[in-house]
């Protein structure tokens, strides 16, 4: 396989700019589809662009997150990008098996504010891409405002690869501007392309942009500079180069022009994928090396070397889990063993796949830069396998903690099938969402990163699942801690005929100085044994069970170091058990003495909104007891990063949306526990007080 033909690209736009069309299009001209599904309204009322997420799009034959197509000599692999950037993980890892994007904007709205989002995410991930205006056969099409638009709006270096013959109702086809030809796509569905001199009239127009395109890329590359203060010819195979060199460092964006629906000029546009788009081997991709502190390795395109693969999408088949791999380095044969290196398991490679049409076609070996669907590997989304010659990663493994929680139940009873699989489901494919049960009240809680980070997949869970859901009131996961130090003295007597219970143990509890991964330490420092060795586990057990319930609002306790320095046993009494329970009422006098206060989770926040709202969104976050810690204002937008405490976050999605016309977006990430004003801790202990006597 010669890596240099293939492409891993996704298809980005905002809603109705026609992704959905031009996917099925791209699908029907690589010959995987052999007739053209419009994607029809639900009114029926003639078809309409409608792009929902391809997943859930009926009209639309892609099922799969890969769809393998060949066009000329390039293999595709088109992948579904998610919509939703909402600081899930999901995007990341679709945006990361990505080489490079098709950006797909409507020759009439142009840029519009989720193109800014999907452009804001690329990136952000460092995705070259190129730009596709579409729908220019409708009404107020104006291509050359679009253009602008992504100069002034997205910041972009855009070059008209192909410009318009006419325009609206008289859409024919485009100029090609490299080859200096007319093309028409004729035929029942636009698949002939024929080449034809450019139209006299438009001669001097295309001499002129053709012009202008070598002048933009002279600004970012030597070689074209050179000849065109020469004012030495160009041939158009230095001018592919060119546009190639500058689209994959992300210096200029291709603009090709077209109408899906119309099926003219999206061959020309494939033609651009595999001229500008990078292969795989022209992208660094990186991993990190767990044997060496997480430091980062460049991974390369060589089927020769030890095997790493992300798993990057789970897909619930009819055959089971279908899991999708990008193969960044060496190569998978079936049979072939693999560690996970998540969690050490060794699978045994049962079945590879590359997605084909609705069929898959099954593949004996794989090779680095390959998307394929493996069968039967029971495995999380974001895992990384390789072949154990090496222990790296292709995602750090440091999970955040989740900082919110929500009690969840299906509305019916027969629906408590589909909303178990679904809560099995989702946190498979994001470690940052966690399900449990509370044993004492029974309810499903479900915790996650954010308000919005749950709503997605309740929602999801409504439509994917058709499971009506009953959500609780979101509750903040706060911790406590300690302020000062406190010694302890406590002895454990139980006499009940038979064998009694004794334990003496003695120390103190003090701020942990230098906090560590387990936010505890446990320090002994007992001499002359006066209490035994085999015991000492016990007293550490009992003091780290009693510190996950504080004694304030009943929340972990972190950050502290306990001490044992005294105590002592009963030759018959003693047991572990005994210094476990000595232990924990211990350590619960001890926390009572050392001043605790209440920890509350501190947001990073970063807003985006266009700069006539960035007075009214500081104004916002003041009022949430945010500060502000940057503004930055570039390409006409303003993007304020922020620290906010979680709990006065509730409801900020609906607040930015209307106060800057739907057009600020937010996203928001753990950043650090932090001490509560005097006041709001009041509240909090009060409000869990009530909580806890409406339970009896």
């Amino acid at each position: 396989m010669d890596l240099s033909k293939v492409r891993n690209i996704g298809i980005a736009a905002h809603i109705d700019s026609g992704k959905t069309t031009l996917s099925e299009r791209i699908l029907f001209y690589t010959g995987r589809i052999h007739q053209i599904i419009e994607v029809r309204s639900k009114t029926g009322a003639g078809p309409t662009m409608d792009s929902m997420d391809l997943e859930r799009e009926k009209g639309i034959t892609i099922q799969s997150a890969a769809t393998y197509c060949q066009w000329k000599d390039y293999q595709i692999n088109l992948i579904d990008t998610p919509g939703h950037i909402d600081f899930t993980v999901e995007v990341e890892r679709a945006l990361r098996v990505l080489d490079g994007a098709v950006l797909v904007l409507c020759g009439v709205a142009g840029v519009q504010s989720q193109s800014i989002t999907v452009d804001r995410q690329m990136r952000r991930y460092n995705v070259p891409r190129i730009a596709f205006i579409n729908k220019v056969d409708r009404a107020g099409a104006n291509p050359d405002k679009v253009v602008n638009q992504l100069e002034e709006k997205l910041g972009h270096k855009p070059v008209l690869i192909t410009m318009p013959i006419g325009l609206e109702d008289n859409f024919e086809g485009v100029v090609d501007l490299l080859k200096m030809k007319a093309i028409y796509y004729e035929g029942a569905n636009g698949e002939n392309v024929v080449e034809k001199d450019i139209p006299a009239h438009l001669l001097n127009e295309a001499k002129l942009r053709k012009q202008k395109l070598i002048e933009r890329l002279a600004d970012y590359d030597d070689f074209v500079a050179e000849k065109f203060l020469e004012e030495a010819e160009i041939t158009q195979d230095e001018l592919i180069q060119a546009i190639r060199r500058a689209t994959i460092a992300m210096h200029i964006t291709p603009v090709f022009i077209g109408t899906a629906k119309q099926n003219k000029g999206v061959q020309t546009m494939l033609d651009g994928v595999g001229l500008f788009l990078p292969a795989p081997n022209e992208i660094k991709n990186k991993a990190l090396d767990l044997d060496d502190n997480e430091n980062e390795i460049i991974l390369k395109s060589d089927s020769e070397l030890p095997t790493v693969a992300l798993a990057f999408k789970l897909e619930d088949g009819k055959y089971g889990q279908l899991t999708y791999m990008r193969i960044y380095q060496g190569k998978i044969t079936k049979g072939d063993n693999l560690v996970n290196i998540q969690n050490k398991k060794k699978i045994k490679v049962p079945r590879i796949v590359k997605m084909h049409a609705s069929n898959m076609e099954d593949m004996e070996t794989a090779y680095a830069g390959d998307i394929i669907g493996m069968f039967g590997v029971d495995c999380s989304s974001g895992d990384t396998f390789t072949d154990g010659r090496v222990n790296y990663s292709m995602t750090s493994m440091h999970i955040p903690t989740p900082v919110i929680e929500l009690s969840i139940m299906p509305k019916e009873r027969t629906q408590q099938v589909n909303f178990s699989k679904a809560l099995n489901r989702f946190q498979k494919e994001d470690p940052t969402f966690q399900v449990h049960r509370d044993e004492e009240s029974g309810e499903t809680l479900v915790k996650g990163m954010g308000e919005l980070h749950l709503e997605i997949y309740i929602e999801r869970i409504k439509r994917e699942y058709n499971t009506e859901v009953i959500v609780g009131k979101p509750k903040v996961a706060y911790r406590e801690t300690i302020t000062q130090k406190a010694t302890f003295d406590y002895t454990h007597k139980k006499q009940s005929g038979g064998a009694g219970q004794f334990a003496r143990v003695a120390g103190f509890i003090e701020p942990l100085t230098i906090p560590n991964e387990m936010h505890y330490e446990f320090s002994n420092q007992i001499v002359g044994g006066v209490i035994p060795k085999e015991y000492i586990p016990a007293c550490d057990k009992g003091f780290q069970e009693q510190l996950l319930e504080g004694i304030l609002i009943k929340q972990p306790v972190v950050d502290v170091k306990v001490a044992i320095n005294d105590g002592s046993t009963h030759p018959v009494d003693s047991s572990e058990l005994a210094f476990k329970l000595a232990s924990k009422h211990a350590i619960k006098e001890a926390v009572a003495k050392a001043k605790p206060i209440i920890l509350e989770p501190i947001m990073k926040l970063e807003v985006a909104v266009p700069e006539e709202f960035q007075g009214i969104v500081i104004g916002q976050l003041n009022q949430r007891r945010g500060v502000i810690v940057n503004t930055l204002l570039e390409s006409k937008y303003v993007t304020v990063e922020a620290e906010v405490p979680l709990r006065e976050m509730f409801g900020y999605s609906s607040d930015i949306r209307s106060v800057t016309q739907g057009k600020g977006e937010f996203t928001m990430e753990f950043l650090k526990y932090q001490s509560v004003p005097k006041s709001i801790e009041e509240e909090i202990i009060k409000d869990f007080k009530e909580r806890e006597s409406n339970k009896k």
